[in-house]
């Protein structure tokens, strides 16, 4: 994970750099300074909107083994998200499934394959406004190849959580034959936590609640789209709706790699990027960066901090618990 953490620290600060090189500050202070604090409150609700209505999809998936309240699933979520930013190499992503274990019968493996179909069904959501884009936007040829590479990742891993699911009996089967060769209880112990993971994947199952998930998954990135234009108004760019896709599509492209904490480098360089289709002047899109990235972080540290308290957790914790035999998790 060190390593990780000094990639993401590194390239972190090489897109800073390119952020901000060759940049007027006078220009970019001086639009920060005419931003409109309506549009901005308008963006901030959007954000806010679109945690509560994560926690809310995640609660459909995980209703089949256990209905959960939407306060406690806000609350995880809240504070899963912040470990997500906070913690380098995805090691964040563990954070829900630990905490909604430790507040319900559901197994953290189980919930870690609701995770892994969410981010299946974001995949989708965000690969169709992909292609909207393309079709209406000319789009440098490395994002047009990134985003075919995307889309036959996305559908491996459709297939792969298929398999498992339609197919159970043979891939375990498989599985099994693959873990006898694990010394001591060692096999005993994975077995379980696989039979637990794909037990996640058994909300594809149901026709109706999946197509549900999938009109949720498509209404909370338009809420996040809201969120980018509601801001791109705030600061006065005369731009159209696709603007607030095409940063949208090339921001989640650009946190998705290796990061520094708080995406810092990342987020700004994507943001810069993006405005940059659009004749957006550097320093309007460095100011544009700077507002929305500190709103999606405040949001995170004051609900992530705020409900810490009441769901502690360590890296240590979800490792023991993931190496747990889940009959005692």
């Amino acid at each position: 994970m060190n390593k990780k953490l000094l990639l993401g620290i590194g390239l972190g600060v090489l897109l800073v750099w390119f952020s901000v090189r060759g940049l007027d500050f006078q220009q970019t202070v001086s639009h920060l300074k005419n931003i409109s604090l309506d549009w901005a409150v308008v963006s901030l609700f959007f954000i806010v909107l679109m945690q509560a209505l994560r926690s809310y999809r995640w609660g459909v998936m995980l209703e089949p083994m256990e209905k959960i309240p939407q306060f406690t699933l806000f609350a995880v979520t809240s504070v899963g998200f912040l470990a997500i930013a906070a913690i380098p190499a995805r090691i964040g992503e563990l954070a829900r499934p630990y905490l909604i274990s430790q507040k319900s019968s559901i197994k953290m493996s189980s919930a870690l394959g609701t995770v892994v179909v969410e981010r299946v069904l974001d995949s989708l959501a965000v690969l169709t406004v992909t292609v909207i884009v393309i079709v209406f936007q000319d789009l440098p040829s490395w994002m047009i190849k990134s985003g075919i590479l995307f889309f036959i990742l996305t559908l491996a891993m459709i297939a792969f959580i298929v398999g498992l699911v339609w197919q159970r009996q043979t891939a375990v089967a498989v599985i099994d034959r693959i873990l006898r060769r694990l010394p001591g209880r060692l096999g005993e112990k994975v077995n379980s936590v696989i039979h637990h993971f794909i037990d996640g994947f058994q909300i594809i199952t149901n026709v109706r609640r999946l197509l549900y998930l999938l009109f949720l998954s498509a209404v909370v990135w338009l809420i996040d789209a809201a969120a980018i234009y509601a801001l791109l108004a705030a600061f006065g760019f005369d731009l159209p709706l696709l603007a607030a896709f095409v940063v949208m599509v090339i921001l989640i492209a650009g946190i998705a790699i290796p990061t520094a904490p708080g995406f810092i480098g990342n987020w700004h360089y994507a943001c810069i990027l993006g405005l940059s289709l659009f004749g957006v002047a550097k320093p309007e899109a460095f100011s544009f960066a700077l507002v929305y990235h500190f709103l999606s972080m405040l949001v995170l540290l004051v609900l992530g901090l705020g409900f810490l308290p009441f769901n502690r957790f360590s890296l240590a914790d979800m490792t023991r618990q993931m190496k747990k035999p889940e009959t005692e998790a």
